[in-house]
């Protein structure tokens, strides 16, 4: 196995595994939009966790030995089959339909076999790092806890299926959190593009959501417009991580060294993402929800409001969004980054505003929240953010 290099790039190997993540962010979505009530928005969420827990492994595994070479390349093809057949399996995720194999099994050991592949790999690549064997021997307890409540949850129902899925999450990641700083990092570089991509994968998969919406039927107004604005804020969510933010993150985490180093890799990619990304699939909810309400031919049906736990997505999931890239780069900068603070309340405060609002007007609304928050950002802050982009590594939004 050869190691990666500290400038390495993320490898095409990496980038073909992370297409099986988005057909998993579609069916996270689709989990919710078949019946969207609180129950299913929860049962979302839990599912994303445990993926968001699958890929973040891998993350920091082939940050330390290339994705693309030797038994590595066998061991991811491997750990992609896992996760697709996982990702085919969340409509039973929790309920098994009838006929066939049991559903919440096939989840649960889908996701047993995607973590022990990992512990497998993390475990051959320390045996002569005393250091690394011992992070991983204080990791495994949690990873093996994790699913076993997974699979004993597949045998239960209702109230005690969802506790269990809690507590399964909460050991993986209060274990991860509390086992120590003694992990590895080959390329702050290759990490830090890894997450980056996996924020385009995500905003992606909101345009597709869009698209798949009106594909196949007739071109109108009501759908260019509603398209374009449902473009113009994944955009603007591009925007807001991409312009300089990740830029002033990647710089500090560079500057970092030791236990720091691996505490900003926690933080601010292995957790803070995690929001990110679950934002932007709730957000692509009520995307789905807005296009179709466009796309139903109905003159009346353009009048509708978007409400309920549709309209709470849609604004909600931006607002998360931007609360967890405040995290992101507060954590290493030690800066908060005020507009995106009020701009996510206003969009929290707007949800019963706008509950009688029509769903065309809710989305040009969200728009225009967020080129408000774009525009204030690119005047109030343009000095620092020409420094940070063309010159010295100064702190910008």
């Amino acid at each position: 196995m050869q190691e990666v290099q500290e400038r390495a790039s993320v490898s095409p190997l990496e980038l073909f595994f992370d297409l099986v993540f988005v057909f998993a962010l579609t069916r996270v979505t689709d989990l919710m939009a078949v019946e969207t009530t609180a129950a299913n928005v929860l049962r979302a969420a839990l599912v994303m966790a445990v993926l968001w827990w699958s890929w973040v492994g891998y993350s920091w595994l082939w940050n330390l030995v290339k994705a693309d070479e030797g038994i590595a390349s066998v061991v991811l093809f491997c750990a992609m089959g896992a996760v697709f057949v996982t990702a085919l399996t969340i409509p039973e995720a929790f309920d098994d339909l009838p006929g066939g194999l049991p559903g919440p099994v096939v989840f649960a050991l889908g996701y047993f076999v995607v973590r022990l592949l990992h512990l497998v790999m993390f475990w051959i690549i320390s045996t002569e790092d005393p250091q690394l064997r011992r992070q991983v021997i204080r990791f495994a307890p949690s990873m093996v806890a994790g699913t076993v409540c997974l699979l004993i949850a597949s045998q239960l129902t209702g109230a005690a299926q969802i506790a269990l899925w809690a507590a399964a999450l909460v050991g993986d990641y209060l274990g991860t959190l509390v086992g120590g700083a003694e992990w590895r990092l080959n390329s702050v570089s290759h990490f830090a593009e890894r997450h980056g991509l996996i924020i385009i994968v995500a905003l992606g998969e909101s345009v597709v959501s869009i698209g798949i919406g009106v594909a196949a039927l007739p071109i109108s107004w009501a759908i260019i417009v509603s398209s374009l604005l449902g473009l113009a804020v994944s955009g603007l969510l591009w925007w807001s991580y991409f312009d300089v933010t990740s830029t002033a993150v990647e710089h500090a985490f560079e500057s970092a060294t030791g236990a720091r180093l691996i505490k900003i890799a926690q933080h601010c990619y292995t957790y803070a993402h995690l929001p990110m990304v679950f934002g932007i699939v709730m957000m692509s909810l009520g995307l789905k929800k807005v296009i179709s309400y466009a796309a139903d031919g109905n003159h009346h049906r353009l009048t509708d409001p978007l409400y309920g736990w549709p309209l709470v997505a849609l604004l909600g999931g931006a607002a998360l969004y931007l609360l967890a890239l405040v995290y992101f780069k507060a954590y290493p900068t030690g800066s908060l980054t005020m507009s995106r603070i009020v701009t996510a309340a206003v969009l929290v405060a707007l949800v019963p505003v706008l509950w009688h609002v029509p769903a065309l007007a809710t989305l040009g609304t969200l728009a225009a929240v967020l080129v408000a928050m774009v525009g204030y950002e690119l005047w109030r802050f343009a000095d620092p953010r020409e420094q940070i982009r063309h010159g010295e590594r100064e702190q910008a939004p």
